[in-house]
């Protein structure tokens, strides 16, 4: 069921105003065709107006405490359930989400402010004497403080789960926030910044700077006043950003290509439901999609047999409870999933179902008995297929899995536990999972990438700890 077409016009926030910009970014209605939002673009001057206001908060920061920083936490998650439909909405006009997902992305991030509040009450301090000569009489104390001014660079395929997640600890340490959303979906960071506006909390600690990356990307990340960069985003994107930042620390989760290694003892019908899970949920715009399927030669053909009787993704209205895919975000990533796949068939890949396309909707699409060489074993796909290609031997499946330069996420398939332990000390991922398709949950669970795939871990937790600095007070 067709909601009734929107049309919003959303505001900068610098320095505890709203400003209106000379241009602005017209955000695509993925639901209804369209535009159905402008929101103002930050040009150089007003982002050097959010710097400056954040160096300015960073002090009054520093002088709040766990129990008010909290507390903001808890009132920003109520405020995002209280708009909880209205998000929803956006979200599906936005991102081209299915609507059930898109509620369950709202509550997800209202629960990443919540958590927040908890962690924020473990950033305690620690007592140290001196343990060497010449030091033998010291005692100190060892205190967390915040870090002081991060730039938050959200993406657009989870725009207010993944933004709570960078803005949530940011805040809950007594950091300020500079968020630059990405520019196809920043109409939910926009709600998400009302929110935060009506808690009380100093003028210039949370800045709302939406904009086009030619306009004020590398003038924000090459500043002197970013003391953090927190980003999720593309490998290139991350590696340009890291080229062009100064002396900051850089908190980074990037671009996946996740192989799950299936091995002949494995239960090759829970391998079907959770490698077709991670491959077609969101049309497999996740970092954490299972990429590659890595079949022994001996399962391959069960498995791509399994594969391929799976035909429950519902394509239809982003509105209809019962749809489960919507469109790609652009036609841009369309083509490139386009390309891979006909990489693939030209290199001697079987296409066993799907490869078409209308527009921005791409058919799921199952490949079989990939070449090694074809580029979707090696390239981020974020798109809705599965590629299938086999191995001989655990050494074979560890090159294959091994060999490109992602290394985010990783899933082995095996009843074998000496295996299963064995393969997962040997992959080169942030995270392995053991019998299930990867997943990055709330971020109870640490997750991030290896070698292109990102610095340092998300999580609630770490991300705070990664958030704070200390300071060694000698009594």
């Amino acid at each position: 069921m067709t909601q009734k077409r929107l049309h919003r016009r959303e505001q900068l926030f610098i320095d505890g105003e709203w400003l209106d910009a000379d241009d602005v970014l017209e955000v695509t209605d993925l639901a209804d065709d369209g535009i159905f939002a402008e929101v103002a673009a930050a040009d150089a001057e007003q982002a050097d107006r959010a710097l400056a206001a954040s160096q300015r908060a960073e002090a009054e920061m520093r002088e709040t405490n766990i129990p008010q920083r909290a507390g903001w936490m808890e009132t920003i998650a109520d405020g995002l359930l209280e708009r909880k439909e209205e998000l929803a909405e956006v979200i599906v006009r936005e991102a081209g989400k299915p609507i059930s997902s898109a509620r369950g992305e709202v509550e997800s991030a209202a629960e990443r402010f919540r958590r927040a509040a908890e962690e924020a009450h473990d950033l305690r301090g620690e007592f140290r004497e001196g343990t060497t000569d010449g030091h033998e009489g010291w005692e100190a104390i060892i205190k967390p403080e915040p870090i002081g001014t991060i730039l938050a660079i959200t993406p657009y395929n989870y725009p207010l789960a993944t933004t709570a997640l960078e803005v949530a600890p940011a805040l809950a340490a007594g950091n300020c926030v500079i968020l630059k959303p990405a520019s196809k979906t920043p109409v939910s960071a926009a709600i998400l910044a009302e929110i935060i506006s009506e808690v009380d909390i100093p003028d210039g600690a949370f800045n709302f700077t939406p904009g086009s990356a030619s306009e004020i990307g590398d003038l924000l990340v090459g500043d002197d006043r970013i003391n953090m960069i927190t980003m999720t985003g593309s490998s290139p994107a991350g590696k340009h950003v890291a080229r062009k930042s100064g002396m900051v620390n850089l908190h980074m989760e990037l671009g996946g290509n996740a192989p799950a290694v299936i091995f002949p003892d494995a239960d090759l019908s829970d391998v079907a439901g959770a490698c077709a899970k991670g491959s077609f949920k969101y049309a497999g715009q996740r970092c954490s999609a299972v990429s590659r399927v890595v079949a022994h030669e001996d399962v391959h053909d069960e498995v791509v047999e399994r594969l391929g009787e799976i035909d429950n993704w519902v394509i239809g209205d982003l509105f209809d409870e019962e749809t489960q895919m919507g469109p790609l975000i652009s036609e841009d990533q369309a083509d490139w999933v386009e390309e891979l796949v006909e990489d693939a068939v030209e290199k001697g890949a079987d296409l066993i179902r799907g490869g078409d396309r209308d527009g921005q909707f791409f058919e799921p699409t199952l490949l079989a008995n990939v070449p090694h060489d074809a580029r979707v074993i090696h390239e981020e796909q974020f798109g809705p297929l599965a590629a299938v290609t086999t191995f001989e031997t655990e050494e074979e499946a560890l090159d294959i899995s091994n060999g490109g330069n992602l290394a985010l996420d990783a899933a082995v398939f095996t009843n074998d536990y000496d295996r299963a332990r064995r393969m997962a000390d040997k992959l080169d991922a942030g995270a392995v999972r053991i019998n299930g398709a990867p997943s990055h949950g709330l971020g109870d669970i640490p997750f991030g990438g290896n070698k292109g795939s990102g610095i340092g871990r998300q999580g609630l937790h770490l991300t705070i700890e990664e958030m704070v600095r200390k300071k060694s007070i000698i009594l």
